[in-house]
């Protein structure tokens, strides 16, 4: 069953698995599979030997295990992890991406997937730019569709082969993508209710003022951060009223 796995061709993708790894030992699955750092390693390096020519690295961080693979690589992963019979990662909890905007390939995307079976969790991961695509996924797991479209929406990754890639957060015409590290958090746009037109309506971003000094100090915090309360003395006697 594991060597028909390896070479399964799916034929909702055309994708064949040929050509891959075939002198990996299968981990056991109670072992490879329990939750301990010892077991996502072992399951790590199995991945990484059944797959040599697609995952370029794994990682085990706080009993959670991740794997790296370039975006040419994605499909062929991603079809074995789901068929495979020591995987069987067939749910995808989600998937999301990060930003950061000093690298070449700028964006990660991050998939979660799920394996029902054997009660554990798996992340890929791949990279991208502003100009590069990334394969979508959807064709294999229907319930990345609205995440892909989701990641489009917030940072402008494209998902080539997605069935539906328009915005499903911002608003028709909204210029931009929100989560992007270089995007200014006022954004570009005011969008209002106007009284006269009876209508929403959205226009260039004014701010009252070019500079604002905030005052982070409150009320309370005026004299630093104070001392201790003083040792309270005992109240001095009040002076006796003479006598008429």
């Amino acid at each position: 069953m594991f060597a028909r796995s390896l070479f399964r061709k799916t034929a909702s993708t055309g994708v064949s698995m040929r050509g891959l790894a075939t002198t990996a030992v299968a981990p056991k699955t109670g072992a490879a599979l329990n939750g301990t750092t010892k077991g996502y390693h072992e399951f790590g390096q199995y991945i990484a030997e059944c797959l040599p020519r697609y995952v370029q690295q794994f990682s085990v961080y706080k009993d959670e295990l991740t794997i790296y693979v370039a975006p040419s690589g994605l499909i062929p992963t991603m079809t074995f992890l789901r068929d495979n019979t020591n995987t069987q990662f067939k749910q995808v909890m989600d998937v999301c991406g990060v930003d950061y905007p000093t690298r070449s390939n700028r964006f990660e995307v991050v998939y979660h997937l799920l394996s029902v079976r054997y009660n554990t969790r798996l992340r890929v991961k791949t990279y991208a730019n502003e100009v590069t695509p990334v394969p979508s996924v959807t064709p294999l797991f229907a319930g990345a569709n609205w995440f892909e479209r989701e990641a489009w929406d917030m940072y402008g990754i494209f998902f080539a082969g997605h069935p539906d890639l328009r915005r499903i957060l911002t608003d028709y015409g909204f210029e931009g993508h929100p989560l992007r590290k270089d995007f200014p958090l006022t954004g570009y746009v005011e969008v209002r209710y106007d009284d006269e037109k009876k209508r929403v309506v959205a226009e260039p971003l004014e701010l009252a003022q070019s500079f604002r000094m905030f005052e982070y100090q409150s009320p309370w915090e005026q004299n630093g951060p104070g001392t201790p309360n003083p040792k309270i003395l005992p109240a001095e006697p009040a002076a006796e009223t003479p006598k008429a």
